[in-house]
């Protein structure tokens, strides 16, 4: 029906001063600045410092700009206010894969720090990939995130300095700021933040609790070789060895990946060659979870038998049977603290932006003394 048929009298909308609304208001598109400053009675640059509420603007000039504001449904144009750089973008973590547990509590310590602190979080996986993870830190450059956090060991080197100096400078050309967690430290004087966790104090904890058992043959199941995360547990057990007067035997020195079917087919095969060992040094729970199955495939018993300690602390370690003894890594504290770190610049100003956090032996079930 029309508005002739209905007897209904049609009307333009109008403001509070009986003037029509400009612009776009009118006719149902967004609302621009130009629309709040015809609204509110004042200039486009006003209307930019009411907003901006870092500018001395008069209360009732403020009202009135608030008002038009309202009334026109305006909704501030974040990314042209980041692109000004007036405003950061969220926070986003660059990991390498999100499957693991130690690195998904980092990553939710990361969303929990920034929820906080009113910003967006968007983690970006990169597979191991660098030029993926290249194209990711220059597309959050683009972005004007608030801070990139990167996750995850890598190998120390001139190449790798080079590569993280120029993600520190970029973003921190566009007000960003580069966190490296896990990852080894950048020389001093580059724009970047640390949060570290102490990998070779919590793997010589693990070991020395082996050693202190009596055990003398320890099966030691590293990471991936020179990788960093990996290097420092190797450097732990091998500590613990020269502090108990063991040898070191390379032949119970194993690289490898830090997977659940990695711990299995090592620990299988170093029992299928005759290996002599009776305890291992697992350098991740998962790792810790396929030594597990080995052993009991082959009828043998944990502790009994083979004594077992983990690295990580993962949720299921202290339900495994038996429950394993292994090193707590705060990775949620992590996530939180690189966050913390980089959105607080009084912070940093004070010196506080290379923080490595502790790690604790959790003692449980999966160790026994020797005899």
């Amino acid at each position: 029906m029309t508005d002739q048929e209905t007897g209904a009298r049609t009307t333009s909308p109008r403001t509070g001063n009986g003037k029509r609304p400009s612009g776009n208001a009118v006719q149902g598109k967004p609302s621009t600045i130009r629309d709040v400053a015809a609204r509110a009675g004042v200039s486009v640059a006003t209307v930019s410092r009411a907003l901006a509420g870092n500018y001395p603007v008069s209360e009732e000039t403020r009202a009135r700009v608030m008002t038009a504001v309202e009334s026109l449904h305006y909704v501030v144009n974040v990314h042209a206010k980041a692109l000004s750089g007036r405003v950061a973008g969220p926070v986003a973590l660059v990991i390498q894969d999100i499957t693991g547990p130690s690195l998904a509590h980092v990553a939710a310590g990361v969303e929990q720090e920034a929820a906080a602190r009113g910003k967006l979080s968007l983690v970006c996986v990169t597979h191991g990939d660098t030029d993926r993870e290249d194209d990711l830190v220059q597309l959050m450059r683009e972005q004007h995130a608030a801070a990139v956090v990167l996750v995850g060991g890598a190998v120390p080197g001139e190449a790798y300095h080079r590569r993280m100096a120029r993600y520190a400078i970029a973003l921190d050309a566009v007000g960003s700021r580069l966190v490296l967690c896990g990852r080894p430290p950048l020389p001093e004087g580059l724009p970047v933040t640390v949060v570290e966790y102490d990998n070779k104090g919590g793997a010589f904890q693990a070991a020395d609790h082996l050693l202190t058992a009596g055990h003398r043959r320890i099966l030691f199941l590293g990471g991936e070789p020179l990788q960093s995360s990996s290097e420092e547990r190797r450097a732990g057990y091998r500590q613990a060895l020269r502090a108990h007067d063991v040898p070191y035997a390379e032949e119970l020195d194993s690289s490898g990946l830090y997977t659940r079917v990695s711990g299995y087919r090592r620990t299988r095969d170093a029992l299928r060659s005759g290996l002599d060992f009776t305890a291992v040094f697992a350098g991740t729970d998962m790792v810790a979870v396929g030594v597990l199955a080995a052993l009991r495939e082959a009828g043998l018993d944990v502790p009994g038998d083979v004594s077992l300690v983990g690295f990580d602390d993962v949720p299921f370690a202290g339900d495994l049977s038996p429950a394993l003894t292994t090193v707590r890594v705060p990775y949620e504290e992590v996530g939180r603290t690189a966050v913390r770190l980089a959105l607080g610049s009084e912070e940093r100003l004070a010196g506080d932006d290379h923080v490595v956090l502790s790690t604790q032996l959790v003692i449980r079930q999966s160790v026994g003394r020797m005899p």
